[in-house]
């Protein structure tokens, strides 16, 4: 494997022919190995959330996502280029500043412990991988979990259970004609204090609505497991709303 860095001027030509680059001075790092490569459909998704080429169990689809989110806040882009059987190159650019910064303490931070709990959350989420992944993560947290495949399925898993869920931890797009909001629309009739956490790798204002309002929250796709933990925990700990206020629709 080979690492280095470099200064660039990224000028309107090259701009012109590489869709997230833009013009200015940036720093390159770039990283090349000599592994198996990807072919171009591999490619095309290894961005995606939850898009691993790893056995189940293996992998969680989240570290290449997570970095092309990092990069992204930070101004940057990333290229990749690979050949099966030769290597893979990620090519990562960042804004240069001359700017002069203070020292910043760069001791590690000891983080924070999430709290786990007993109560009962249902995960609705049509890809099953991803489904699988999610209730594993919070039943370490000794939660109760139990799952569906789709907004049909979770009602008919909510009749067995008695409504006994105390948060609904659902996709926002799922097949057979019932969308995450709708399925909570449902369920909240049925009980008022129930707790919503909505996921999509949509950003929320494409739904037409602020979701994260009352007793529901919105948490963006891709997530690291500590961060669906400590979701959870805050939705859980929230003030109930009471059963006299208007439903959300």
């Amino acid at each position: 494997m080979r690492i280095n860095t470099t200064h660039v001027e990224i000028g309107p030509d090259y701009a012109g022919h590489h869709a997230d680059a833009r013009t200015g001075s940036f720093i390159c790092l770039k990283v090349t190995d000599t592994g198996c490569g990807m072919d171009r459909k591999t490619l095309d998704r290894i961005f995606e959330p939850f898009f691993s080429t790893k056995e189940v169990g293996k992998g969680t689809g989240l570290g290449l996502a997570t970095v092309y989110g990092l990069v992204k806040q930070h101004q940057g882009w990333i290229e990749v280029s690979s050949t099966v059987e030769v290597g893979t190159t990620f090519t990562i650019y960042f804004p240069a500043t001359a700017a002069q910064h203070e020292a910043v303490d760069a001791s590690p931070q000891t983080p924070v412990p999430v709290r786990g709990g007993s109560e009962t959350i249902m995960v609705v989420e049509d890809e099953p991988v991803l489904r699988e992944m999610v209730c594993e993560i919070l039943k370490q947290y000794d939660y109760q979990v139990i799952e569906a495949g789709s907004g049909v399925e979770a009602l008919r898993v909510w009749d067995e259970f008695d409504g006994r869920v105390d948060l609904l931890l659902t996709d926002m797009v799922m097949p057979e004609g019932m969308t995450g909001r709708e399925l909570a629309t449902q369920l909240k009739k049925r009980k008022p204090e129930l707790k919503v956490i909505y996921s999509s790798g949509y950003s929320p204002d494409s739904n037409g609505r602020d979701l994260s309002q009352n007793d529901t929250v919105f948490l963006a796709k891709p997530y690291l497991p500590p961060q669906l933990a400590r979701t959870v925990r805050q939705s859980l700990d929230s003030i109930a709303r009471r059963s006299t206020d208007p439903i959300p629709v």
